[in-house]
């Protein structure tokens, strides 16, 4: 099936041993950043068709390909390993008509018990029940999407169980509250096992393409495809579809949460507000007078008003934003508080017992599982929000109650 190029940055870039950007810069929002976070920003930028520029987040840390925490335009050609293998990543959160009266005298465990029924959790536990309703709707949306585009889910029977899903590693479900003691639900998920063989397998169409054109990298991950070929288009349709995926489960798990939320509190939910954003992601934008693919690598898009979220790390504030359309930023912002330690240091460095004490008496569930996710393994989610302070404007802080995290 012919893919429409319509939208597309102009260029006709094709596979090139060019000469490496000299010309390359990079702008740093972040007060502290590691040298092997800068080495890889600094790479990234000596790629010839990158423009105007890298932009680390304040929360930029060491990742596959490019840091978590970067962002990029690129004309004629993009990075799959640089938008990551969670395709379409993001928060999502809603502010309910409740405020914490509400929750007063209830068990919020009993609440916790409820959500992990509601919500598969783990990175292979996905709906074992048939769908229906919302979730059926939403499935059906995207096979119609997957037809219409072109895109092969043959690596993946099973996509249609993991919407609604959470998955592991950083991914959370919380219940909060704002400075008006205002109660949120809020939820950090991406495309699943689904958008993960995506990402695989265009990282790997990159890496064999810029193989057999001898494209000499500096780093096998920067591995990229260039527009008007087969592999190009397929990987933009794939890419659009895991995206609409992430915002759907996103969607639906939201759904099921305030499902639950309202038998517990006794009422419906009343949604005063719902924010729904990526992270990890690419798409046409126009920057500095020039279309471009621009790649947020754990960022958010900060165009002037636009609202997002900003989550803190298990057990600290998160932060519900907007924009200001900063353009040495590339209109962006950070998409949390970013990793200090790897997980392996974390678990060497901390137990469970000192995960329970940073908790404070927030509803979660104690256990070894989710040490290396302890706030100390993370950058002070406030420190990034004041080197941020360029990009976005706070409009709430956010106090986590209840945390149910992915195992």
């Amino acid at each position: 099936m012919a893919r429409s190029k319509r939208g597309r940055p102009g260029s006709k870039n094709r596979f090139s041993s060019r000469p490496v950007n000299t010309n390359h810069h990079v702008e740093v929002f972040a007060s502290l950043v590691d040298d092997n976070v800068t080495e890889q920003a600094n790479q990234l930028a000596r790629l010839p068709f990158v423009h105007p520029h890298v932009a680390l987040m304040p929360d930029a840390h060491y990742g596959m390909g490019s840091a978590v925490g970067t962002v990029f335009g690129t004309i004629g050609a993009v990075i799959p390993a640089a938008v990551g293998v969670d395709i379409g990543c993001g928060m999502i959160g809603v502010r309910t008509g409740f405020t914490a009266t509400d929750l007063a005298g209830g068990d919020l465990t009993r609440l916790r018990d409820a959500i992990e029924a509601a919500i598969p959790l783990s990175p292979g536990n996905y709906n074992e029940w048939i769908l229906g309703g919302s979730a059926e709707a939403r499935t059906r949306e995207l096979a119609e999407l997957a037809e219409d585009t072109g895109v092969d889910l043959s690596h993946s029977p099973k996509w249609r169980q993991q919407l609604g899903s959470l998955g592991g590693g950083n991914h959370f479900i919380e219940l909060c509250l704002d400075e008006e003691d205002r109660v949120w639900m809020f939820l950090h998920s991406g495309s699943r096992g689904v958008g993960n063989k995506i990402a695989q397998k265009h990282i790997a169409a990159a890496q064999e393409q810029c193989d057999k054109h001898w494209v000499l990298l500096e780093n096998r991950d920067l591995a990229y495809l260039v527009e008007d070929t087969a592999e190009f288009d397929s990987y933009i349709a794939d890419l659009a579809w895991a995206q609409r995926f992430a915002w759907l489960n996103r969607e639906e798990m939201m759904d099921r949460f305030a499902r639950v939320l309202g038998e517990f509190v006794g009422a419906e939910v009343a949604e005063a507000e719902r924010i729904n954003c990526h992270h990890n992601y690419t798409q046409v934008e126009e920057h500095y007078g020039q279309k471009v693919w621009l790649t947020r690598k754990g960022a958010i898009r900060a165009d002037e008003g636009v609202k997002a979220l900003i989550p803190g790390s298990m057990g600290t504030s998160s932060y519900v934003v907007s924009g200001k359309g900063f353009a040495p930023a590339l209109r962006s912002a950070p998409h949390g508080a970013g990793r200090r330690f790897s997980r392996t240091e974390a678990r060497k460095r901390f137990t469970a017992a000192d995960l329970d004490e940073r908790m404070g008496g927030i509803v979660y569930r104690p256990g070894d599982a989710w040490v290396d996710e302890i706030p100390d393994a993370y950058k002070d989610i406030d420190q990034v929000m004041v080197d941020a302070e360029k990009l976005v404007s706070v409009e709430h802080k956010l106090r986590q109650i209840l945390n149910v995290k992915g195992t």
